[in-house]
């Protein structure tokens, strides 16, 4: 659901906040050859420094090491496998790093390297270390610059653009606002490339089904992302409890603007329901292996009763799997109403699947999906 933006509120610019930016690929490298923008990037850096003395505390999320490595290695077409865009990554990374470094030295500021894995957030003990390794990092003056750790992620473990990990890590260290820069004004009615009637949408208040349409698409040539994948971080952030602001990267002073709360690019409105850390890897990070239909006694126990998935429920199973992996939920229309973890492999739960309790055999775990490994999303 959208609407026309509320008359303007400025938020106190004495009040510090915790602030989470990511950059993309586009904004901080040559749209040619690929190389860094170290222009565009000092320029950011400048924001950030100002954002520091103000008293702000900020946590960058950016992109460009995949691209910075190819470039380095000669450029041309951009690698698609894994195994080729992980040694790429791993090129480009620290050469992506050392521009921070120097520009943000300019203005007295050190810099921290930060690599994420979606495991970081699934497993209690990693979340806490990440926590305490990001606050530890801007309690010391540092400003930490974080992204994926491309690498060694696995290709069905990771999170595949960092517009995720920055709503993640805005979770993370508690964050009071979400920058998604970029290179349009913000979200869009139509893709300004093949229509000049596009209009900036100003504020949105629930990410839904016609909001996601209209973002399909992807994005730039040396980027992993777009704007659907910026606004299905706006809807992480949301369930966090977090505003997101989608802005362009080139605009003047855009990150204090977004920080007071000025009208600038497209801002999203949190959610009063906050998630826990672990059901927002669940609900958004790890990647479903397969379905669950269930009926509507079941989908009305998992809705209203926060009750735990049964077999007796479970009208037929898609994919194959095994024990806790993720699935999704939907009901016999097909919708897909919430996700999980499962407690049994495909084979186990088709083989349970509309059997009551009494029924099944002694001794075993009963639950298809325990409820607190169970994310309802409607």
């Amino acid at each position: 659901m959208r609407r026309a933006r509320s008359p303007l509120q400025v938020v106190d610019a004495g009040r510090a906040r915790t602030v989470v930016a990511k950059v993309g690929s586009s904004s901080v490298t040559d749209p040619d050859g690929g190389e860094i923008d170290t222009c565009a990037i000092d320029g950011l850096c400048s924001q950030i420094a100002d954002l520091r003395a103000q008293g702000h505390l900020l946590v960058l999320v950016s992109s460009g090491a995949i691209a910075a490595g190819w470039s380095a290695l000669g450029g041309g077409s951009r690698p698609t496998d894994l195994p080729t865009l992980q040694a790429v990554s791993a090129v480009g990374q620290h050469r992506l790093m050392r521009v921070y470094d120097d520009s943000l030295a300019r203005h007295g500021l050190a810099v921290g390297q930060v690599l994420l894995a979606p495991l970081d957030f699934g497993h209690r003990q990693q979340y806490l270390h990440a926590r305490r390794t990001l606050s530890r990092l801007l309690e010391l003056g540092i400003v930490p610059v974080v992204n994926e750790n491309d690498a060694t992620s696995d290709d069905e473990i990771r999170f595949g653009d960092n517009d995720r990990l920055a709503a993640l890590v805005a979770h993370l260290v508690v964050a009071d606002l979400l920058v998604l820069l970029t290179d349009t004004p913000g979200l869009l009615t139509a893709d300004p490339r093949t229509t000049a009637k596009a209009s900036l949408i100003e504020e949105v208040v629930e990410v839904d089904h016609r909001l996601e349409a209209l973002a399909a698409g992807p994005g730039s040539a040396v980027g992993s992302g777009g704007m659907t994948s910026k606004l299905a971080a706006a809807k992480i952030a949301a369930w966090s409890g977090v505003e997101t602001v989608i802005a362009e990267a080139n605009r003047a002073g855009v990150l204090m603007a977004a920080v007071r709360g000025e009208a600038v690019g497209t801002v999203f409105r949190p959610r009063r329901r906050r998630l826990s850390a672990r059901k927002l890897w669940i609900a958004f990070a790890v990647k479903p292996a397969g379905t669950l239909v269930v009926d509507d006694g079941a989908r009305h126990a998992l809705t209203k009763r926060d009750a735990s998935l049964l077999p007796a429920g479970v009208l037929s199973v898609k994919g194959r799997f095994e024990a806790e992996a993720a699935v999704e939920i939907t009901g016999e229309d097909g919708v897909v109403f919430a996700k999980g973890l499962v407690r049994h492999g495909a084979g186990r739960i088709r083989s349970w699947a509309g059997r009551r309790t009494s029924e099944l055999p002694d001794g075993a775990t009963h639950e298809v999906v325990h409820r607190d490994d169970l994310v309802v999303l409607g």
